[in-house]
């Protein structure tokens, strides 16, 4: 592990940590377009509408794994950079096991709060019963996607990335060949999708459980080392919950901008479900090199090694930003024909190439962000972190949709997101300038 981070180059090391995490985000991307493409082959547009209203819950999911899944491995990181290998070890257990026990936590509010929580998310009287099999499903199964995410980014700690890409990808396989099975040949519709989904963790959190078993030798699923100091747990949250807003903010960035739309129809809300999977094409890959060198740029962080730390920032920005730039100029003019991909109707694709063309053109300004966002939390500094994970699709994009709709309507709901790229990119650069290493 100390040859890696601390001799290989960072080129190589980049690539290293974070192809794995790449090919996995790959996989999990060819998930999004297919369960997408699957359910909006039942060419109605109700039912597209309802499963992208119940879409932010599974983000949800994730962001509350992230509290212990990216809180986790950052504080890990950086103990294993300070060569406290066995505090390392015990604040692996502790996520690992928090993470699951709070998963239960949240599936029983989900299921107690269902309708509350259906009326927030957007779901009118045409879509209500596509939303709430979608719903009821993921809420039973919640507890399985929340854990996962604990291990999944522990084992990137110590250089198992490969490991956690290999349980990420069956998991994900498994989810693409039981769409059309739940979705078409048992006739469950909208449920199916969720089942297909909730399925698929639970194969892919125990390949993962097996890996922290047999292939780890610094990390532990023992609940017998989980102990772990008052400091380091504020530590996994300090960093955790800041990570975790990012993914809630996209939650009620993606719900808010459903409730303004239904005022244009359901095709509306469906052409924008299909666009923001379109636009997973470029977030989730430059997402995957963003994390996946988050381990490099703790351990260097917490070894206190400058020359190392600004060679591996540099490098990540430029592999992100290139990369986002790259692929935004070839959706731009793509955007028509990968939409009648999903669907034909001759409104949801006009509705939807164009919004697909306002959600990629900033693409390049949130990868910048992202990368800051990232190094914020691997640093352990939580509160420039924090920050940027409630701008973007939070404080910022929330005000932008607001008075956007007010003034200019349908158009400039679309581009909201947009605009607050832009303005978050410029707070990304002023908190770097105020919290960057002083070594």
């Amino acid at each position: 592990m100390e040859q890696l981070f601390e001799h290989t180059s960072i080129r190589r090391v980049y690539f290293t940590l974070a192809m794995p995490v790449v090919l996995s985000m790959a996989v999990t991307l060819i998930y999004n377009m297919v369960d997408t493409f699957f359910v909006a082959q039942t060419q109605n547009s109700a039912l597209v509408a309802g499963v992208s209203q119940g879409a932010p819950v599974f983000t949800l999911l994730i962001a509350i794994g992230d509290i212990f899944g990216l809180g986790g491995s950052s504080v890990i990181s950086r103990l294993f950079g300070e060569k406290r290998d066995q505090e390392g070890r015990n604040v692996s257990g502790y996520a690992f096991y928090a993470a699951f026990f709070w998963g239960i936590i949240v599936s029983a509010l989900m299921i107690i709060f269902k309708d509350q929580a259906l009326h927030l998310l957007g779901a009118s009287k045409a879509t209500w019963k596509y939303a709430d099999e979608y719903y009821t499903v993921m809420a039973w199964g919640a507890a399985f996607v929340v854990f996962g995410l604990a291990p999944n980014n522990i084992l990137r700690t110590e250089g198992l990335a490969l490991e956690s890409m290999k349980a990420s990808m069956t998991g994900t396989i498994i989810n693409i060949v039981l769409n059309p099975i739940f979705i078409f040949t048992l006739g469950l519709g909208a449920a199916g999708s969720a089942l297909a989904t909730v399925t698929s963790n639970v194969i892919g959190d125990l390949l993962m459980i097996h890996y922290l078993r047999t292939k780890s030798q610094k990390l532990t699923t023992s609940i017998k080392e989980t102990k772990v100091s008052w400091d380091l747990k504020r530590q996994i949250y300090a960093i955790g919950i800041p990570a975790s807003i990012t993914n809630v903010m996209a939650t009620l960035a993606m719900a808010l901008t459903n409730r303004y739309l239904i005022d244009y129809g359901a095709d509306s809300v469906a052409a924008m479900g299909i666009a923001l999977k379109v636009s997973m094409i470029i977030n989730m890959i430059f997402i995957g090199f963003a994390f996946g060198a988050q381990p490099l740029i703790g351990y260097v962080y917490g070894a206190k090694d400058r020359h190392r730390f600004q060679s591996a920032l540099r490098f990540d920005l430029l592999v992100v930003c290139g990369f986002a730039l790259v692929m935004t100029a070839i959706m731009f003019f793509l955007a028509p024909i990968i939409i009648t991909w999903f669907m034909k109707d001759p409104t949801i694709v006009k509705e939807g190439a164009i919004m697909v063309r306002w959600l990629v053109i900033s693409s390049t300004l949130a990868g910048f962000t992202l990368v800051f966002t990232t190094v914020f939390q691997s640093m352990g500094k939580a509160l420039p972190a924090l920050l940027l994970s409630l701008a973007r699709q939070g404080i910022i994009f929330t005000v932008a949709i607001v008075i956007l709709a007010h003034f200019f309507g349908y158009h400039s709901i679309i581009a909201a997101q947009a605009v607050a790229d832009l303005l978050t990119a410029i707070l990304a650069i002023a908190l770097f300038a105020r919290y960057k290493p002083k070594f």
